[in-house]
């Protein structure tokens, strides 16, 4: 019965089969026009996503985030999304946009979201320069994973770091200078990010233009770039990356930066708070290797300069678990309330230890089969020794088709980065149809 169970929440992914049916009973042709650039653009795709959640209720997440709920062992989730992505051409000019709109159900939760991840009209006078204004996603760093110089976007989610993220209202623009010799490229980012009251509010406080900048060499076949973040909203922040092919298959990169005067709360296990106040240092050294197997691996090490040490971190666990012995003898939920809000900030982040190791391994057309792609993950906090293992299976052999089936183990134990998540395992398939 749990069988049929779980069949029955796949069958809207029986339903793309035809349509992909469809489309590979075309024949192919080629069409000099579709390598034009057309006045209008439209295209995107829509996702059917199912997850089964193992839960961790002895984890201080799970105990945090569901307060006063029914305990369950676990969690099964469906989800639908539609992301649109369009072009509007007109002379210099151009309108670009990115939206997406989601719905999710689960024993929990019914909810849907329809959020504007990019809008922004640039203009380009000259190939060598472009302006533009309006909400925009950057992408500063070299790091897959991680990205310490990412000063003027959202993280990324190391799960699934090619993922699409909402960006922030901003103005912005590129001057780029080709010339002879070591030093063939030059090009300059200038940025203003203004936070307000009811604009990029996510950003930090209200009140600051937020100027930042990024200065881009191409010297002898090496990527490098300068970014900075001046003080405002956020602290200031400056930093560089960096990278190199060593050889056609073979590539080296990092990033380093620095914040000035970065505020970090500090619990004890009784709940006493201290804000500490310094300069936070981060950076990322990682490679990425392509063998004659078509087999790519990618390493990185990242170190988290505002993240909490080990025992930083059990001292918020030990926390979690006062409060909620609290709870249970007094009734008194003072001691919960205030971890929750530490949870909800800086301890709450997906990766808020100090240390961490990367690692990804996806081999291309695998045991012979065209579009086949197994690939495995794996994650650690290099600290305290817990770690996160995702192997996954992704077939895109069905034109415009994508089907992707990942399971997340999660190990370490009580007082540990992955052993305090909410979850213990996760199983994850979805199929996602490009139009």
């Amino acid at each position: 019965m749990k069988c049929m169970r779980t069949l029955r929440r796949f069958w809207p992914f029986a339903l793309l089969f035809p349509i992909a049916s469809i489309a590979l009973a075309d024949e192919y042709s080629f069409d000099v026009s579709a390598f034009e650039k057309k006045p209008f653009e439209l295209n995107g795709y829509v996702e059917f996503k199912q997850e089964d959640f193992a839960l961790n209720r002895s984890g201080a997440f799970y105990k945090l985030n569901n307060v006063g709920l029914p305990s369950r062992e676990s969690l099964d989730r469906s989800s639908a999304t539609m992301q649109l992505t369009g072009k509007l051409r007109y002379g210099i000019g151009t309108f670009d946009f990115r939206t997406n709109s989601s719905l999710r159900r689960d024993q929990w939760t019914h909810d849907r979201d329809n959020s504007i991840y990019e809008a922004a009209w640039s203009i380009r006078p000259d190939p060598s320069f472009t302006l533009e204004a309006g909400k925009r996603s950057l992408k500063w760093g070299k790091g897959y994973a991680w990205n310490p110089i990412g000063f003027v976007e959202r993280p990324k989610d190391p799960n699934d770091p090619q993922l699409a993220r909402e960006g922030f209202v901003m103005a912005d623009s590129d001057v780029i200078f080709n010339r002879q010799g070591a030093l063939q490229t030059i090009a300059f980012t200038p940025v203003l990010l203004p936070v307000a009251s009811n604009l990029n509010t996510d950003f930090g406080a209200t009140g600051h233009l937020n100027p930042a900048a990024k200065l881009y060499l191409l010297y002898n076949d090496t990527d490098i770039d300068f970014a900075w973040q001046g003080k405002g909203s956020r602290p200031a922040r400056f930093g560089m990356d960096f990278s190199r092919n060593l050889a056609t298959n073979f590539e080296i990169h990092g990033e380093w930066a620095r914040i000035q005067q970065f505020a970090k709360p500090v619990t004890d296990s009784t709940g006493r708070v201290i804000t500490e106040v310094g300069n936070a240092t981060s950076y990322l050294l990682g490679l990425r290797y392509l063998t004659e197997s078509d087999t790519t691996f990618i390493a990185e090490y990242y170190r988290n300069g505002s993240g909490y040490s080990e025992q930083e971190a059990q001292q918020f666990y030990r926390l979690v678990d006062t409060a909620f012995s609290q709870l249970e003898q007094t009734g008194s939920n003072a001691l919960a309330q205030k971890a929750l809000s530490l949870s909800q900030g800086s301890y709450g982040r997906p990766n808020a230890g100090k240390d961490y190791f990367y690692f990804r391994a996806q081999m291309k057309d695998a045991l012979g089969i065209v579009y086949f792609q197994p690939a495995l993950t794996l994650m650690v906090n290099l600290n305290d020794s817990s770690y996160q293992v995702a192997p996954e299976l992704q077939y895109a052999g069905v034109n415009n088709l994508e089907l992707r089936l990942r399971l997340f183990l999660l190990g370490g134990g009580s007082g540990t980065d992955f052993g305090e998540k909410q979850l213990s395992r996760k199983f994850e398939f979805y199929a996602r149809y490009y139009f």
